[in-house]
C-alpha cells in the first residue's frame, strides 16, 4: 500500500476506532484515505450467510451499475453473419467463431466478458476448461448466451458486472472509480447490494448479509453497518 500522509494516518485511526460506519460515511472515509497516484476503484467485499458448496445456496447474477464502472471492458462475441455484424456495430472488440475459439485456446484471453449466440455453443463448449476457471464462460442465466447480441454488448460496455459468491461465502466487486464522487458511488453501492439481496437463495438460513467492507484499490478496509441494509 502507498505511504499514508499524516492526515490519512489520523483518518485511518479514526476509522479503526469507530468500527462500523454508515454507508455514506464509509464511502467518504475510503475516498479520504486513498493515497495512490492513480484513480483507485471503490471495492466492496460482502460476507454472506450461505454455503456455496450447496446448489441451493449459490449466489450468482449480473447487475448494471447506474454510474458505470469507469473501466473499458473488452468484449468478445461468438457469432456469425448478421449477428456478427450487429456485435461489431454495438462495440464488441472481437467477433468470430472457430477462429476466435482457436485464438482463445492459444492463450489470448484478455477479455472482461465473453458473449455467444445460442447456435455458437457447440464451439464455445470446447472452451469450458479455458474460460470456466476465469469466469468467462457464456451462461444464459447471466445474459451472455443470447440472440440479442446488440443489447448484451452494450450492457457489458455500459456498466453491467457479474457477481458470484466464493467458497468462503464472500462476494467481491468493483463499484466504480473514486473520481466518480460520493453520490455516484452511493448509487452504484445501492444497486449492487440490492442485486445481492434480491439474489438471496432459498437455502440461505439466518442472517443473509453478515458483513460489508469498503476499500480503495490500495487502501485499508472500512466496515459498513449492515443494519442500514436490512437483510
Amino acid at each position: 500500500m502507498a505511504k499514508l500522509t499524516k492526515k490519512q494516518k489520523a483518518l485511518e485511526g479514526k476509522v479503526d476506532a469507530l468500527k462500523l460506519h454508515a454507508v455514506d460515511d464509509a464511502i467518504k472515509a475510503v475516498r479520504d484515505l486513498a493515497s495512490a497516484k492513480f484513480d483507485e476503484t471503490l471495492e466492496i467485499a460482502m460476507n454472506l450467510g450461505v454455503d456455496p458448496r450447496h446448489a441451493d445456496q449459490m449466489v450468482r447474477g449480473v447487475v448494471t451499475l447506474p454510474a458505470g464502472t469507469g473501466k473499458d471492458v473488452k468484449v468478445a462475441v461468438f457469432a456469425r453473419g448478421d449477428n456478427a455484424d450487429k456485435a461489431l456495430a454495438a462495440g464488441a472488440d472481437k467477433v468470430g467463431a472457430e477462429d476466435l475459439m482457436e485464438d482463445m485456446l492459444a492463450g489470448n484471453l484478455d477479455y472482461g466478458r465473453v458473449i455467444a449466440t445460442p447456435d455458437m455453443m457447440g464451439i464455445v463448449g470446447r472452451l469450458g476448461k479455458t474460460l470456466g476457471p476465469k469466469g468467462l464462460m457464456p451462461n444464459p442465466k447471466l445474459g451472455t448466451v443470447t440472440p440479442n447480441v446488440t443489447e448484451a454488448v452494450k450492457a457489458a460496455k455500459g456498466g453491467q458486472i457479474e457477481f458470484r459468491v466464493e467458497k468462503a461465502g464472500i462476494i467481491h466487486a468493483g463499484l466504480g472509480k473514486l473520481s466518480f464522487g460520493e453520490e455516484k458511488l452511493r448509487q452504484n453501492f445501492d444497486a449492487f447490494v440490492d442485486a445481492i439481496v434480491k439474489a438471496k437463495p432459498a437455502g440461505a438460513k439466518g442472517k443473509y448479509v453478515r458483513k460489508i467492507a469498503l476499500s480503495s484499490s490500495m487502501g485499508p478496509g472500512v466496515k459498513v453497518d449492515t443494519a442500514e441494509i436490512g437483510a
